[in-house]
């Protein structure tokens, strides 16, 4: 058990809120943060008293700020951040692209990123703590005139990046790296497809090393 604390972005639902789930499980407290308040506050009631939640745009820096300022005061500190805060297009390729879609894609997937980043850095570098983004398989290949699969190789390389800034105080990056996953991030189920919790299991895999050893990526896959 541990009484360390993670800011997760994105948090309401899929991924981030199973992964809420589990990090309660074993002890930690979580700072939940998105932009829709009934589901933050229904995650936060099913979780208790071992959570705090934050309403806000992970692409406004004063929102980030706001929130992780608020989760200083609630906890007195930030041992880790799970950046997850993301989203897909729905007119895929290049030629077929919307300059109006890849704008709140780029904006959300690496800027808002690098403002979650840029909020909780200095606090993460008090605890010498942990902090972990959602790559994907999509930017570890090449994919058809993908433009999401662009940012994630975004995320990928500046996670690599970051991971080396952390070493020098002693702090850990972990880039989690799913294939499809079956969440609400597609428009139909997909049973055969990797879990919520797969995907959590990794990030806690990750966050449970020991000390002396740090989990650079986790790359999952579906076997079907």
């Amino acid at each position: 058990m541990t009484n360390e604390t993670l800011f997760i972005t994105g948090a309401s639902s899929g991924i981030r809120a199973a992964t809420a789930r589990a990090a309660v499980q074993n002890g930690w407290h979580v700072g939940l943060f998105a932009r829709s308040e009934d589901k933050l506050r229904a995650l936060a009631d099913e979780l208790g008293d071992a959570t705090k939640t934050y309403v806000g745009d992970a692409t406004n820096m004063d929102d980030q700020t706001a929130a992780v300022d608020a989760m200083i005061a609630d906890f007195g500190q930030i041992d880790a951040v799970f950046a997850n805060a993301g989203m897909g297009v729905d007119n895929a390729g290049a030629e077929n692209g919307d300059l109006d879609e890849w704008g709140r894609v780029v904006d959300l997937n690496i800027m808002g990123l690098l403002k979650t980043m840029k909020a909780t850095l200095p606090h993460v570098k008090d605890t010498k703590g942990h902090i972990i983004l959602t790559g994907s398989a999509a930017g570890r290949v090449h994919l058809s005139g993908s433009v999401y699969g662009a940012t994630k190789w975004f995320v990928h390389r500046f996670g690599g990046n970051l991971a080396q800034e952390m070493a020098d105080w002693g702090g850990r990056c972990t880039i989690v790296t799913p294939g499809m996953v079956d969440t609400a991030f597609f428009s139909e189920p997909k049973p055969d497809k990797l879990q919520p919790e797969d995907v959590t299991n990794a990030v806690m895999h990750a966050l449970d090393a020991p000390a002396h050893a740090a989990v650079r990526e986790v790359f999952l896959m579906p076997t079907g």
